[in-house]
């Protein structure tokens, strides 16, 4: 077969894409997850009598909490198969990538599976994040300065 029949071939069996349907999910995912932050970070002011600040980590510990507790019962996956980029974004999206990882490795040991592993992908996250904020922090101290 040379590659003109293949590529219509795969053209034609390769299913089709709905990007307004799944941009709406993830709109709708996503903003789901967003409120109900919201509603934890407000639970943990009221509860604790403490302002947004001291509030704030202990919603993202939380969250990460139920993103892999989620994973870990395998039902995050399920979630993110209807809701799509709207459980990437986040940072349950981030939790769930760290614990798949070490959940695929647990196999091949504490040392060389899990905690080698689990760091493929969430290193690649965490250098490009800090290099893209050390990157726009320079740029806004140039700005601060020039102007």
């Amino acid at each position: 077969m040379d590659i003109k029949k293949y590529n219509q071939l795969a053209d034609h069996i390769k299913p089709k894409s709905h990007k307004i349907r799944n941009s709406i999910n993830a709109f709708i995912y996503g903003g789901v997850i967003g409120a109900i932050g919201q509603f934890i970070l407000e639970l943990y002011m009221n509860i604790y009598n403490i302002d947004e600040l001291k509030a704030a980590p202990m919603l993202s510990i939380t969250l990460v909490f139920i993103a892999c507790l989620l994973t870990g019962l395998g039902l995050y996956d399920n979630i993110a198969k209807h809701a799509g980029a709207g459980t990437f974004i986040p940072i349950t999206g981030f939790a769930n990538s760290m614990t798949s990882a070490a959940l695929d490795s647990k196999s091949e040991g504490l040392i060389l599976g899990i905690g080698a592993n689990m760091f493929k992908l969430g290193g690649t996250v965490i250098t490009y994040g800090i290099v893209s904020s050390t990157l726009l922090g320079v740029i806004r101290y140039v700005f601060t300065l020039i102007g």
